[in-house]
C-alpha cells in the first residue's frame, strides 16, 4: 500500500507503524465492511440489524456520494448482481465510468467544481424519479460534503467554492463546515431523501465524523438536520468570516436566520424520519485493525482514543510527551508498546509568511513534523506514523508523514521550525524523506496514528 515502503520501514518500529497503518486502512475499505455488514439471504436483504423484504420493491436503485462510493456500489452490485436496476454515484478518481447499471461520475475534492454540480443533477433526477415501490441504497461516504453540490437557488458554483476554502482556512469543525454548507444547498441536510420519497431510503454509510453523528457526514443528505440557519450565521461570526464568503451567501444565511428561507428538513419530516441509516465502518474500525497488528507484533497496546480533535500541531506535541513518558517512565504502559489514535485533527493558517505565497501541507503532516521537533528536542526513541486513511492529507498528494528521534538533526531543526510555523511543511517533509504516500486508497475514516517505542526487542 505505501510507495516505497522499503525506504520507510528502516527499523523494526517503523515497520510496525507501517503495517498498523496498512491494517487499519485495509479494515476500512468497502469490500471489506460491505461484505461484514451487509447480507443477502433468499429475498431479504440484511444490513446490521435491519431486513428488507426486496419482494416489496420494484427497483432498486443506488444513490450517493463519497471518496468510498464507488467501493460501496461494487461490493452492492457483487451481492445483489441483477436485482440492482439503476444509481449514480460520485467520488474521486474512480475506476471506471459504470459499475454494472450503476453510473460513477468524478468529481473534485475538497473544493466543488462544475462537474461536480453536473454529476449531482443527474444523482438528484434519479431519486425524484424514485416511486413508492422503490428501494434506494444511498451509499454516504466520508468526502460526500464536496462531491455532492447543488447550489440552493440563488448561488453560484463560485459562491461555494470561495465558501468551502474560507471555511477549511478558518480552522473550522467539520460540522461546523457542514452547517454552512447544508444552508446553502439542495441536496445537503435531508434534501436527498426528501427528493427521494415516497421511496424506501436506507443509508449505508462509512463515517469519517468524529462520534459518526448521521447529520454530520456528508452534511446528512438522507437524515433529519438538527443545524439551522441561526447555526450557519453563528460560524460566519465565530470564525469572522461574514466578510470573508461572498455576499450572496452571507444574505442567504441571514435571510434563513430570519426565517424568510425555509428550513432544511427536521425531526418532523416524516420523508426524512423514516429513512433508516447504518454506520458499516467509522475511525475505530481502523484503530482496532491496528491494534491487532501491534498486538501479534508483540507489542503492547493502548488505543488513547478515535475520537481525537484539535489542533494538528498540539496534538503532534501531545503523542510526543506520550511517547517520551512510555520510553522513559513506562507509563501509560511499558514498552515495547504501540499507542493509537483517531480523529481529525484540523490546521489553522496563520498567514501567508508575507510574502503572499501560500503554505503547502496537510493536518497529519503538521502533526509529525510538530511531533518529530519534539523526539529531537527530547532524544526520545520513538517513531510516529499520521496518515488521512483515504491517502489524501490536505491538499497534497501525500497520505501523511513518519517520524523518529533521528528524522530532525539540528542543521534541520530551524527550517523544520519555520516550515510549521508558516504551514509550509510538505517540503520540509519531503526534503527530510518523511512522506507518506499511498495514492486513492478507496475509504475515508479519517486519520489515523501509530505511536511505537521499542524498548526491547518485541517478539517476532
Amino acid at each position: 500500500m505505501f510507495h516505497q515502503r522499503s525506504r520507510h520501514a528502516k527499523t523494526p518500529a517503523r515497520e510496525t507503524a507501517l503495517a498498523a497503518l496498512d491494517a487499519g486502512i485495509t479494515a476500512a475499505l468497502p469490500e471489506t465492511v460491505v461484505d461484514s455488514t451487509v447480507a443477502l439471504e433468499g429475498e431479504t436483504l440484511r444490513v446490521r440489524d435491519g431486513e428488507y423484504d426486496l419482494e416489496r420493491f420494484d427497483r432498486i436503485v443506488v444513490l450517493g456520494g463519497g471518496k468510498a462510493t464507488g467501493g460501496v456500489a461494487a461490493a452492492l452490485v457483487d451481492l445483489l448482481e441483477s436485482r440492482i436496476d439503476d444509481g449514480v454515484v460520485v467520488t474521486t478518481a474512480p475506476d471506471e465510468e459504470a459499475i454494472g447499471p450503476v453510473t460513477v461520475r468524478e468529481g473534485d475534492h475538497p473544493t466543488p467544481s462544475r462537474r461536480n454540480v453536473d454529476a449531482t443533477r443527474e444523482l438528484l433526477e434519479r431519486a425524484d424519479a424514485a416511486g413508492e415501490r422503490t428501494l434506494v441504497l444511498a451509499a454516504i461516504t466520508g468526502g460526500a460534503s464536496a462531491l455532492c453540490c447543488a447550489p440552493a437557488d440563488g448561488l453560484s458554483l463560485g459562491a461555494l467554492q470561495e465558501t468551502t476554502n474560507a471555511l477549511l482556512e478558518s480552522g473550522a469543525s467539520i460540522d461546523e463546515i457542514n452547517a454552512v454548507r447544508k444552508h446553502c444547498s439542495a441536496i445537503k441536510g435531508g434534501q436527498l431523501a426528501h427528493r427521494a420519497a415516497p421511496a424506501t431510503v436506507v443509508t449505508l454509510a462509512i463515517s469519517d465524523v468524529v462520534g459518526d453523528d448521521p447529520s454530520v457526514i456528508g452534511s446528512g443528505p438522507t437524515v433529519p438536520d438538527a443545524s439551522a440557519f441561526d447555526d450557519a450565521v453563528a460560524v460566519l461570526e465565530r470564525y469572522d468570516l461574514r466578510d470573508e464568503v461572498p455576499a450572496t451567501v452571507a444574505e442567504r444565511l441571514e435571510r434563513g436566520a430570519a426565517g424568510e428561507i425555509e428550513e432544511t428538513p427536521a425531526e418532523g419530516d416524516l420523508a426524512v424520519a423514516n429513512a433508516d441509516w447504518y454506520a458499516l465502518a467509522n475511525g475505530r474500525t481502523a484503530v482496532d485493525a491496528a491494534r491487532d497488528v501491534a498486538r501479534e507484533r508483540g507489542y503492547e497496546p493502548l488505543v488513547l482514543s478515535s475520537r481525537l480533535t484539535g489542533e494538528a500541531r498540539e496534538v503532534g506535541r501531545v503523542h510526543a510527551a506520550i511517547g517520551t513518558e512510555i520510553a522513559a517512565d513506562g507509563d501509560p504502559l511499558e514498552p515495547p508498546a504501540v499507542a493509537l489514535s483517531g480523529g481529525e485533527v484540523t490546521v489553522t493558517v496563520d498567514g501567508d509568511g508575507g510574502d503572499g505565497s501560500v503554505g503547502i501541507g496537510g493536518p497529519n503532516q503538521e502533526l509529525a513534523l510538530a511531533a518529530g521537533l519534539e523526539f529531537a528536542a527530547s532524544g526520545t526513541e520513538a517513531v510516529l506514523a499520521s496518515v488521512d486513511t483515504d491517502g489524501i492529507d490536505g491538499p497534497t498528494d501525500a497520505a501523511g508523514a513518519i517520524v523518529d528521534g533521528e528524522t530532525i538533526d539540528p542543521e534541520d531543526e530551524e527550517t523544520a521550525r519555520r516550515a510549521l510555523a508558516e504551514n509550509d511543511v510538505y517540503g520540509a517533509l519531503e526534503d527530510l524523506d518523511a512522506l507518506l504516500e499511498t495514492g486513492y486508497t478507496g475509504t475515508n475514516v479519517n486519520d489515523l496514528r501509530v505511536l511505537v517505542v521499542e524498548g526491547e526487542t518485541p517478539r517476532s
